[in-house]
């Protein structure tokens, strides 16, 4: 039983960000990530997400500000947001045992 959880596995995949953009493919995503993106007001950030298994959960907000987006158990999918303010944003992901792919990206990039 000890080396069960000794053995636990938070992630496995691979992982790009910078930015404008996080990237991730995961066999197993159960924990916290997050990137920095620098957006101007206007620019629109595109979410592609494929969920084979688990929960996602994915949000957007403003540092020291409020969400701009939102989601739990976030389904395969795309779609966009557009940010009304400049700033930094930090776009963080919440895995629960997740497998699957996101694509998360500043539009013309």
């Amino acid at each position: 039983l000890l080396l069960a959880a000794c053995s636990s596995v938070a992630f496995n995949g691979n992982r790009t960000g910078n930015s404008s953009q996080l990237l991730m493919d995961y066999s197993v995503l159960n924990r916290s990530d997050s990137q920095i993106f620098e957006l101007e007001k206007g620019d629109v950030v595109q979410f592609e997400i494929v969920s084979e298994s688990g929960k996602l959960d994915v949000s957007l907000s403003l540092e020291g500000g409020k969400s701009v987006y939102e989601g739990k158990n976030v389904p395969t999918g795309s779609f966009t947001v557009t940010v009304n303010k400049s700033g930094k944003y930090k776009c963080e992901v919440v895995g629960h045992k997740a497998k699957g792919s996101l694509r998360i990206k500043k539009e013309g990039n």
